[in-house]
């Protein structure tokens, strides 16, 4: 199994166009108009189309609310803030690591949008937390993914595949970086994502939900990029497009969905209003749009629709078809800043 290296910077020698995504050839310069997969500009063009940062959104009303909450939502709260952290501290560095290593350089590109974007993501977590809670429960939440038990157990297989692609950069392990890398961006966030739009539907918190929805927005999108980047260079190295390593995905995919719901019945089993029935099966729901995207076949046949009918009004969906994917928005997301105020979910 051949090692990937990473690319150099500018090896004029090469042609512009980029022969393949990894272990390719490509000078580094890169020229929109003449790409090897001329789709990802309009991949790159919409995750840069959703610019913004942590303080644009104004939490005046969460710092007057949170000492409201009860203690099982404060405890919720601080968890779930801690376990989102932990998945995206990590994304910024796997999206950079797996821009060293490709050669097209529009994917570079994608990826170090992403790697912004996920960066911007982990600050937010931090500027909610300053704006709601003291220090010392601050730094308790961001210690969780490496002290929490249920928690590293749920994370274990994505320490392990991230960590053998930083250390054995192959074909093989770009890939299954790239299939966990749209488990996180599209499974693993969604328990956390509910306990806090199940908040702003009885009007708490709706600062904080207000944030999640623009990071819960960058996840679909960044999960869309991924998938398409990792069927074309499934396409280019048909050697991998196995039934073992199909096997395999699906296995990861079965694996998670029950981490997911472990967690979620862990975190969010003291919290009104949320069904943990159908929280396990909206998992399914996303775990089957997921691997739509990826071009495999739902596992989970029961859960073709969401049964969590009230989320549709703070999530953003794509379609279900396996080859194209068009981005429907059901809300607006508005950006406040210290002079309009915000408004209201």
């Amino acid at each position: 199994m051949a090692t990937l290296t990473r690319v150099k910077v500018l090896n004029p020698a090469q042609p512009n166009k980029s022969t393949a995504i990894f272990g390719g050839e490509a000078s580094g310069i890169l020229n929109w108009n003449d790409l090897a997969h001329p789709h990802f500009y309009t991949l790159r063009q919409k995750i840069r189309s959703l610019f913004w940062t942590a303080n644009e959104v104004d939490m005046t009303q969460d710092v007057k609310q949170f000492a409201d909450l009860s203690k099982a939502e404060q405890e919720a709260f601080l968890k779930i803030i801690g376990l989102l952290a932990t998945l995206d501290g990590p994304q910024t560095v796997v999206a950079m690591k797996i821009a060293d290593f490709a050669t097209d350089p529009s994917v570079k590109s994608i990826m170090a949008t992403i790697a912004d974007q996920e960066s911007e993501h982990n600050h937010s977590y931090a500027y909610v937390l300053s704006s709601v809670t003291t220090l010392d429960k601050q730094m308790a939440s961001f210690e969780m993914g490496r002290t929490d038990e249920v928690l590293m157990k749920r994370n274990a297989r994505i320490v392990d595949i991230y960590n053998e692609f930083a250390e054995k950069p192959t074909i093989e392990t770009v890939l299954k970086a790239m299939v966990y890398t749209t488990l996180l961006e599209g499974l693993f966030f969604y328990s956390g994502f509910a306990f806090f739009y199940n908040l702003a539907r009885h009007q708490k918190m709706v600062g904080t939900s207000t944030m999640i929805s623009y990071i819960n927005r960058d996840e679909l999108q960044h999960g869309k990029a991924i998938s398409d980047i990792f069927r074309a260079a499934l396409a280019e190295n048909p050697e991998y497009n196995t039934e073992a390593f199909t096997e395999w995905i699906y296995d990861q995919f079965r694996h998670s969905v029950e981490q997911e719901i472990i967690w979620s019945r862990y975190v969010l089993g003291e919290i009104e209003g949320i069904d943990l029935d159908e929280m396990a099966g909206y998992v399914k729901y996303r775990a089957n749009k997921m691997l739509r995207m990826l071009g495999l076949s739902e596992i989970y046949p029961e859960f073709a629709e969401n049964p969590m009918k009230w989320i549709r009004a703070y999530v953003d969906n794509f379609d279900d078809t396996k080859t194209d994917f068009f981005e429907q928005t059901s809300r607006q997301y508005v950006k406040t800043s210290d002079l309009n105020g915000f408004d209201d979910l």
